[in-house]
């Protein structure tokens, strides 16, 4: 480890001390009522999205899987856009699908709604289920000073 990592991974950890949920700010514009959790959550610079499915206010959309995948992704850029930030602030992906053969053609999809060479970290993994019978589920991290 070099020294700019090792002075980049004490940042991390100092900034993360100094954090408290007391001082987070939960974001809920459009989440429909009785949903038991938050859009997304900003905590310090780190904004933590809920995971998106592939659904609107009246469930699941039509179409399968590639109409599930881009409204899952489009619900992500929406969040965003409501608390002022962007896709190029996405810093982390987590990806959960029904069905891991579909991971290539979401792939394709998920690559679309970033700019090439600012792909995010991610992680993806096949579940054995997800909520209203979804297909895919994505929940992101955005980095965004506070201070900017």
């Amino acid at each position: 480890m070099t020294l700019k990592h090792l002075t980049a991974v004490l940042a991390l950890f100092s900034c993360a001390g100094a954090v408290h949920a007391a001082d987070a700010e939960y974001y809920n514009k459009g989440n429909p009522p009785g949903r038991p959790f938050s859009l997304a959550v900003r905590a310090g610079d780190m904004v933590l999205l809920s995971g998106q499915m592939g659904a609107d206010d009246k469930g699941l959309v039509p179409g399968g899987f590639e109409a599930q995948s881009r409204k899952a992704m489009d619900n992500v850029a929406d969040i965003l856009k409501g608390m002022g930030l962007g896709m190029n602030d996405v810093v982390k992906c987590t990806v959960m699908l029904a069905d891991m053969s579909k991971w290539a053609d979401f792939n394709k999809i998920y690559a679309g709604y970033f700019k090439p060479g600012r792909l995010p970290a991610r992680s993806a993994m096949g579940v054995n289920g997800l909520a209203l019978g979804g297909e895919v589920e994505v929940e992101c991290v955005a980095y965004a000073p506070a201070n900017k």
